[in-house]
């Protein structure tokens, strides 16, 4: 950091000038290619509505390397940098080249507006940004020799980050395995076997749309895939009545049991015939947090998966749900097992302790030095 200092005060002392994009760099919107023109052995990737995943593959390229995308339609404001030559498709732009602009530069410096050009989409049939919603960022011109200077100093830090993460979430991935290691070995305990429909049932009771709310609405949309629960709604119900979960009811994703979402209600809220309401018959003789743990073990995911129904968009058999059997022990034993796999589950899937915090804080330690260093006084220019 400090010879970045040394280089502003050497070569802007006074600021950087701030010019409109549209006026230093072109924003190209790329050529469209159906999925029938790609090919699995082509040679160059085809960038459309994802800066993570490519469309494809094509045996032309209409855009050189060292050149900045972003993502115009599906995951739109996604903004990526690409080293090698690829096919730029009509569902992102591509930003041309320029002799005062460092491209991995111009890359670090939109990653800050992601969040913006979402919130900037045009809705109405497929949801987009218009090319002047890019067009019209003000972008700072630094003095090259200072450009390239934060480039390598984000090239590094972002190494150091990346092998920093892959350790963390190999430690995380131990962790987890641990955890299902135990969670199927307390869970085999106890002297009576007992099918599901023996101890829980599906709610029937309906609850009316005028309650629910983004916080007490249950989706599959909402739920999180590999058992983390759930997220606030973005979609709530304007009509009609709904299943209702109640306190310590366990909602399981109904659609793709590969995805394993699960998640124990801590409150009273709404759900749809996509989600699995079951609720605990008599909480004298289950705990329903144990019961939760058995529901969200592989043993029962696997199960589930084994036994659902539909090709492309498979769905868990309700029926053979409630047939899963499973071990029961008395409920001291159940509130024992349970205290035990809290502290495990806490480690490993709780946001705010353990590893996936670590994780996180790695993340926004690099966004913040990434932003540290992409923020410049500006030039004030006389008129």
């Amino acid at each position: 950091m400090s010879k970045i200092d040394e280089l502003i005060q050497e070569k802007c002392p006074n600021g950087v000038e701030y010019k409109k994009l549209s006026n230093v760099i072109q924003v190209n919107r790329g050529s469209r290619l159906t999925k029938s023109q790609l090919k699995e052995d082509g040679l160059y990737e085809v960038y459309h509505g994802s800066k993570d995943v490519p469309l494809g593959k094509y045996d032309k390229y209409n855009t050189s390397g060292d050149t900045v995308i972003v993502v115009n339609t599906g995951g739109i404001g996604g903004v990526k940098y690409l080293k090698d030559n690829f096919w730029c498709s009509d569902g992102s732009f591509n930003l041309g080249h320029n002799d005062i602009v460092n491209n991995k530069f111009l890359y670090y410096y939109l990653s800050q507006y992601e969040d913006y050009f979402m919130s900037h989409k045009r809705i109405g049939g497929v949801p987009t940004i218009d090319r002047n919603v890019v067009e019209n960022v003000k972008l700072p011109i630094p003095p090259m020799e200072v450009q390239e200077e934060i480039v390598r100093i984000l090239d590094k830090f972002g190494e150091l980050e990346a092998e920093l993460e892959a350790e963390l979430e190999a430690e995380l991935e131990a962790r987890r395995s641990q955890y299902d290691f135990w969670c199927g070995k307390l869970l085999i305990s106890g002297f009576e076997r007992v099918k599901l429909q023996d101890t829980a049932y599906y709610s029937k009771d309906r609850i009316s749309f005028s309650v629910l709310n983004e916080d007490n609405y249950v989706g599959v949309d909402n739920l999180l895939q590999n058992k983390m629960g759930k997220k606030s709604s973005s979609h709530v119900p304007v009509s009609g009545n709904l299943t209702k979960f109640e306190k310590d009811d366990i909602l399981i994703g109904n659609i793709r049991p590969y995805l394993r979402k699960i998640w124990l209600a801590d409150c009273c809220g709404g759900t749809n015939g996509d989600v699995l309401d079951i609720r605990v018959k008599d909480k004298e003789n289950i705990y329903p947090r144990f019961l939760y743990y058995v529901l969200s073990s592989e043993s029962f995911f696997e199960y589930n998966n084994s036994s659902s129904k539909g090709a492309k968009m498979p769905r868990g058999d309700k029926q053979a749900i409630m047939n899963y059997e499973f071990n029961i022990p008395s409920i001291e034993e159940q509130i024992r097992i349970v205290n035990i796999l809290d502290k495990f589950d806490k480690l490993v899937n709780d946001i705010s302790v353990g590893l996936p915090a670590e994780i996180e804080m790695r993340r926004k330690q690099y966004e913040y030095y990434r932003n540290k260093l992409l923020c410049f006084e500006e030039l004030k220019v006389s008129e």
